[in-house]
Protein backbone atom coordinates (compact mmCIF):
# COMPACT_ATOMS: atom_id res chain seq x y z
CA UNK A 1 0.00 0.00 0.00
CA UNK A 2 3.15 2.08 0.82
CA UNK A 3 4.44 2.09 -2.59
CA UNK A 4 1.27 1.99 -4.67
CA UNK A 5 -0.49 4.47 -2.70
CA UNK A 6 2.50 7.12 -3.05
CA UNK A 7 2.32 7.31 1.32
CA UNK A 8 5.19 9.48 2.34
CA UNK A 9 6.48 9.64 6.59
CA UNK A 10 3.21 10.02 8.34
CA UNK A 11 3.51 13.69 10.25
CA UNK A 12 0.37 12.86 11.90
CA UNK A 13 0.85 11.66 15.54
CA UNK A 14 0.06 8.12 17.00
CA UNK A 15 -3.04 5.59 15.58
CA UNK A 16 -4.99 8.27 15.15
CA UNK A 17 -2.62 9.91 12.87
CA UNK A 18 -1.53 6.77 10.88
CA UNK A 19 -5.75 5.66 10.43
CA UNK A 20 -6.00 9.31 8.76
CA UNK A 21 -2.72 8.82 6.69
CA UNK A 22 -4.21 5.70 5.44
CA UNK A 23 -7.64 6.99 4.89
CA UNK A 24 -6.59 10.25 3.24
CA UNK A 25 -4.47 7.95 1.01
CA UNK A 26 -7.69 5.77 -0.34
CA UNK A 27 -9.44 9.13 -0.41
CA UNK A 28 -6.25 10.24 -2.94
CA UNK A 29 -6.36 7.18 -4.89
CA UNK A 30 -9.92 6.69 -5.57
CA UNK A 31 -10.00 10.42 -6.59
CA UNK A 32 -7.10 10.00 -8.84
CA UNK A 33 -8.85 6.94 -10.71
CA UNK A 34 -12.38 9.12 -10.86
CA UNK A 35 -10.52 11.74 -12.72
CA UNK A 36 -8.99 8.86 -14.96
CA UNK A 37 -12.43 8.12 -16.01
CA UNK A 38 -13.63 11.46 -15.82
CA UNK A 39 -10.96 12.17 -18.38
CA UNK A 40 -11.67 8.81 -20.87
CA UNK A 41 -15.22 10.23 -21.10
CA UNK A 42 -14.67 13.52 -21.91
CA UNK A 43 -12.64 12.11 -25.00
CA UNK A 44 -15.17 9.72 -26.16
CA UNK A 45 -17.97 12.84 -25.90
CA UNK A 46 -15.52 14.93 -27.66
CA UNK A 47 -14.50 12.24 -30.51
CA UNK A 48 -18.63 11.99 -30.52
CA UNK A 49 -19.18 15.29 -31.12
CA UNK A 50 -16.37 16.30 -33.35
CA UNK A 51 -17.73 13.43 -35.67
CA UNK A 52 -21.28 15.16 -35.32
CA UNK A 53 -19.90 17.95 -36.51
CA UNK A 54 -18.16 17.44 -39.36
CA UNK A 55 -20.71 14.91 -40.88
CA UNK A 56 -23.86 17.68 -40.28
CA UNK A 57 -21.39 19.50 -42.49
CA UNK A 58 -21.88 17.30 -45.10
CA UNK A 59 -25.41 17.32 -45.25
CA UNK A 60 -27.62 19.52 -48.10
CA UNK A 61 -30.46 21.16 -46.27
CA UNK A 62 -33.75 21.26 -47.75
Amino acid sequence: MKAEGHLGRCYLKGRTGDAANALLSAVGHNFRRILAWLRELLGLFLGLLSRTLTSSAQLNPS
